[in-house]
């Protein structure tokens, strides 16, 4: 009967007839090795199917060749496409990936930190919307956020949010709209799109009106919520500027509910531009963001840190090198045109 156990070490040396020593130079492809002695550890590793402990490769201080990242969850557009691109991204550098879902909860998000850093990942970005996660002030490896700001010595790779705001803006104002309002997830300084929201309301001599419903809602909740908001506000309105294209896909429905016709009647415009999105709202009028360039851009700049890391012999230079990495200028965006707006 077979062997049941996973091939250790020990097990490709013993089938190659050479010592561990030699079977761990050929997999760190560090030091002098006869290509014969190389081509039967390989064919051992081979007929084995051995498989390198990553675990205890991590408590050697060895590279993992793996990154986590984590998103409040795969199930919205634009994180599950950002997911996609940020696992072909590192797979060209051979790395693999770890996808956490925060769903968020606070307390997932601080449970799957700590699991990252324990299975000793090289790198981690993360993409939750969480608040107030001071654990991240204590992680001692490479870090990336994406559209996040928790210090700023950890870069924030983004869009350009304030000219995709005004873009959106601007754009209902265009067609005709002097009531517009905005539907966002948190309103305050720190979002940019509503920023350029007032800012460009405020040359038009117009007063806002801002509905937030929280980023974090549930599924079933969501849209109805949207709906009551929309109620509340109606009167006062003809147009909405949605800050996520599922949200200018609730309001499209509150509007169809109400016998309004958009664009006659009423203007949505939305943003993030995702190819789900696209594909089951064609004629959404959409500020699209740069998902695969976000992706790219937030893996590049990981993998310097991680390169800088392990070229420093002291922890302290380790964490200069990775400050030297300063957010990059945020990405543009572009206006999707569609009938919406």
């Amino acid at each position: 009967m077979p062997s049941r156990h996973e091939p250790t070490l020990a097990d490709v040396a013993q089938a190659a007839g050479v010592s561990l020593t030699t079977v761990s130079r050929v997999l760190n492809d560090r030091g002098y090795l006869s290509q014969g002695t190389r081509e039967r550890v390989s064919a051992a590793i081979a007929e084995l199917n051995y498989r390198p402990n990553q675990a205890a490769r991590a408590l050697h201080g060895k590279s993992t060749q793996s990154i986590g990242l984590i998103v409040p969850t795969v199930g919205l557009p634009f994180f599950g496409e950002l997911a996609e691109h940020v696992e072909d991204a590192l797979a060209e550098h051979d790395y693999r990936i770890f996808i956490c879902n925060s769903m968020g909860k606070a307390d997932r998000e601080r449970a799957y930190l700590d699991l990252l850093v324990s299975h000793r990942v090289d790198g981690i970005i993360s993409g939750a919307h969480n608040e107030n996660i001071t654990e991240y002030s204590t992680v001692r490896m490479p870090l990336v956020t994406i559209d996040r700001s928790l210090s700023p010595t950890i870069p924030n790779i983004r869009c350009d949010n304030e000219a995709g705001g005004r873009l959106a803006t601007e754009r209902l104002l265009s067609r005709g709209a002097r009531r517009p309002a905005l539907l966002t997830s948190r309103s305050g300084k720190h979002n940019l799109r509503e920023t350029a929201y007032r800012a460009v309301l405020a040359e038009a001599g117009i007063e806002p009106v801002v509905v937030t419903v929280d980023f974090h809602t549930p599924d079933d909740l969501r849209p109805r919520l949207i709906h009551e908001r929309l109620d509340a506000v109606a009167q006062t309105i003809d147009s909405v500027f949605a800050t996520d294209d599922l949200s200018a896909a609730a309001v499209l429905e509150w509007a169809a509910m109400r016998g309004l016709r958009v664009p006659e009647d009423f203007k949505v415009i939305g943003f993030d531009g995702t190819a789900a999105l696209r594909r089951a709202l064609p004629g959404l009028t959409t500020i699209r963001q740069p998902i695969a360039e976000l992706a790219y851009a937030a893996v590049d700049i990981l993998l310097r840190q991680i390169e800088q890391a392990h070229s420093q012999e002291e922890q302290e230079e380790a964490e200069a090198a990775q400050e030297s990495l300063p957010s990059p200028t945020p990405l543009g965006v572009e206006l999707l045109e569609g009938q919406t707006a």
